[in-house]
């Protein structure tokens, strides 16, 4: 595993592969860290260079500079390209990271390669995102540990909490970890922040896989379908059986998919 560093903007960063290929950028979700990708940098540091990083107030990073935003978190990620010198990334943002990197497609289209977004929201039913600003209140009430074991089965299948238990307390470990004041703001982007990603004008028109899992409730697989309907040529994968945390129950689904995505748009 590549040494982490810490950018001029206080984040913390690895950057592997080889260089001259082209970069992966890797964000993970609301209160998880880079660790969430161990096995996707491992996988894909050999045909490119990964970027993989803890946003503001999350893992070893510095708390947001500002009040946080999708636009903030943007431009942290641009202010680390800056520091190392890329022009262009393929950004892959998982739940909140795919919002991020939404935000990001927006704001710096230029520099977007190619673009995957996981498991993440999009236009809500009212009642969805009444219970999804609940849980911001929530979590600002009681922080980072607010519901947590509900969040837990939610995020994965009963099956693997018994099978992978030790991975499921690993999530639950960096959850509790967070900063209150930072996750609560984050939680907040998470519930309010979709409105603004929802029929961009311009539209984002980088190539762009979306995948989720057949029975995540929070970014299901019907809104996966929308977010591709507002991107032209977008591709749509979803995850048979799984739930939130796909990425993490069945790590070989998405890195397979993610490879013959990055493959055919980097390669074909």
């Amino acid at each position: 595993m590549t040494a982490a560093r810490i950018s001029s903007n206080g984040s913390c960063f690895e950057f592997s592969g080889p260089p001259g290929a082209p970069v992966v950028a890797l964000i993970h979700g609301l209160g998880l860290d880079r660790h969430t990708w161990e096995k996707y940098v491992s996988r894909f540091s050999n045909r490119y260079r990964v970027l993989n990083y803890d946003l503001y107030g999350h893992g070893d990073s510095a708390a947001p500079p500002r009040k946080a935003s999708l636009s903030l978190f943007a431009e942290q990620l641009a202010d680390l390209l800056d520091e190392l010198r890329i022009e262009r990334c393929v950004p892959i943002g998982f739940s909140l990271g795919g919002m991020i990197n939404r935000r990001f497609a927006i704001d710096y289209p230029e520099r977007v390669q190619a673009l995957a977004i996981l498991n993440s929201p999009h236009e809500r039913e009212p009642e969805a995102q009444r219970q999804v600003e609940q849980r911001a209140v929530d979590s600002a009430a009681g922080g980072p540990g607010a519901n947590l074991e509900v969040t837990l089965a939610r995020w994965f299948t009963a099956e693997f909490r018994q099978s992978g238990a030790d991975r499921v307390a690993r999530v639950g470990e960096r959850l509790l970890a967070n900063d209150p004041d930072s996750y609560a703001q984050s939680r907040e982007v998470l519930a309010f922040g979709v409105t603004e990603l929802i029929r961009p004008q311009p539209p984002i028109s980088a190539p762009t896989l979306v995948m989720t899992c057949e029975h995540d409730s929070g970014s299901t697989p019907a809104m996966s379908q929308a977010i591709a309907a507002e991107i032209d040529g977008a591709q749509v994968v979803i995850v048979p059986g799984l739930q939130h945390m796909g990425l993490i129950e069945n790590p070989s689904f998405f890195i397979t998919a993610l490879a013959e995505f990055l493959e055919d748009e980097l390669h074909g």
